[in-house]
């Protein structure tokens, strides 16, 4: 009786994680919405980006950064986060078009780079964006428009995959539940390769703590909300190498459980909405994994596992649709467990390698 009872919160708990919550959120933003108001408002912008030995990209991120419309002058600034490259020379041929360099001699991972570019940004409202996001035109003029309302500490970008596969669905979901999560709660974390925050939450700015998940939970924290905004968007291609999308996934999920761990507050009921979205978006999602053995469907399982598999393994068979989202989901969540391990190991994701796309 006990193991079939555990087997069944097991497999109702990953049900929860992946099924329960985004209906009853899409239930939530039906009945019961959080109405946002967005305007034409102009806050004073500094766009940050930070780079480890990024100087083929970096040109062309700057052209495409100030190429951007935007109603008032913005300020650049490249956060070279001791580039060993040509990173700086590139940032600084840009000087006389108002790009600012700062660098921090040590490498001290991506948001010590931030932390770097946030001393000496004048601007109220502060966007960051990573070296191999493509912004969409009008997407610096887009991601501000939120702000017009005094709730909103922090907006993120949408992310675009341009791709059929298990990256490119995997996403596509997460901006639904993305949309859902600023109509009836809040965000509980923001797209790291392009998002905006207000001045006054930008300090502290730790640089052990993932700053896109870190800046959504402390716009919590002071009472105000996380939103996205679907007219600013980033594009990026996908990551071909099983490998490398590993690394990034275990990366992520490392630098989400010390986030989740520092905050740890807003799980408690009494913070309402936010805690439902943390439980049902963040909590649910990384210990899910460990429910599947557990899973009444194990032997189809098994078939889907060693499908996904041979797909990560075979690129003939990862040209099937089905073949290639089920290896994807085995890769995010494998890369959950590994993330656990390296917690409880007390080891910190600090310093990153941007991922080649």
């Amino acid at each position: 009786m006990l193991a079939w009872i555990l087997i069944v919160a097991a497999a109702a708990w990953v049900g929860f994680a992946y099924a329960g919550y985004p209906l009853l959120l899409a239930l939530l933003a039906r009945i019961s919405p959080r109405p946002l108001k967005r305007g034409d408002s102009t806050p004073s912008l500094a766009v940050v980006i930070a780079v480890h030995n990024g100087e083929k990209l970096l040109a062309r991120k700057l052209e495409a950064t100030l190429a951007q419309s935007y109603p008032r002058p913005f300020e650049v600034i490249v956060a070279s986060d001791g580039s060993t490259d040509g990173t700086d020379e590139v940032a600084r041929a840009f000087a006389g078009r108002g790009v600012r360099l700062v660098r921090n001699e040590v490498r001290g991972g991506k948001e010590a780079a931030q932390a770097a570019g946030i001393a000496t940004a004048r601007a109220e409202v502060l966007v960051f964006t990573d070296l191999s996001a493509e912004l969409s035109p009008g997407a610096l003029q887009a991601i501000v428009r939120p702000f017009a309302d005094p709730s909103v500490g922090s907006v993120s970008s949408e992310d675009r995959v341009d791709h059929a596969g298990g990256e490119g669905t995997y996403v596509r979901l997460e901006m639904a539940l993305r949309r859902w999560e600023s109509e009836a709660t809040t965000l509980v974390g923001l797209s790291g390769s392009f998002f905006a925050v207000r001045r006054e939450l930008c300090d502290p700015w730790p640089s052990d703590l993932a700053s896109d998940f870190r800046s959504a939970l402390e716009s919590a924290r002071r009472g105000l909300r996380a939103v996205s905004e679907p007219d600013a968007t980033a594009s990026f291609g996908v990551i071909e190498n099983a490998a490398g999308e590993w690394r990034r996934k275990v990366r992520t999920v490392r630098r989400g459980i010390a986030v989740l761990s520092a905050y740890r507050e807003l799980l408690n009921p009494r913070h309402g909405r936010v805690a439902f979205s943390l439980w049902g978006h963040k909590v649910a999602r990384f210990t899910a994994p460990r429910s599947w053995p557990a899973a009444l469907l194990f032997a189809a399982q098994l078939a889907g596992y060693a499908l996904g598999i041979l797909a990560l393994r075979v690129p003939r068979v990862s040209r099937f649709g089905p073949a290639r989202l089920i290896s994807f989901f085995l890769l995010v969540n494998a890369s959950m467990l590994a993330a656990w391990r390296h917690h409880w190991r007390g080891e910190r994701a600090v310093v990153w390698e941007p991922t080649r796309r």
